[in-house]
């Protein structure tokens, strides 16, 4: 049996040691944060202020995997 999951959108706000990460989601929570290995292999960047998309557990809902990066308006790539 598959374990629900639910996916939200937030703000990276602080970068932590071992690709860690304080995510500020769209209602107001603030959770723990860690790349998925797809990002980490495809080398992409994580930055405080850059938008994300961050999947969590039913059982944790203070830590999440951080499955895609979404694009800035106002950034160049």
């Amino acid at each position: 049996m598959e374990e629900q999951r639910w996916v939200h959108e937030g703000l990276i706000t602080e970068s932590l040691p071992n690709d860690m990460f304080r995510v500020r989601l769209d209602n107001e929570d603030l959770i723990l944060g860690y790349v998925s290995g797809r990002i980490r292999r495809s080398f992409r960047r994580i930055l405080p202020g850059d938008r994300v998309q961050i999947e969590g557990g039913r059982y944790d809902s203070t830590r999440g995997r951080i499955i895609y990066r979404l694009h800035n308006k106002d950034s160049n790539d």
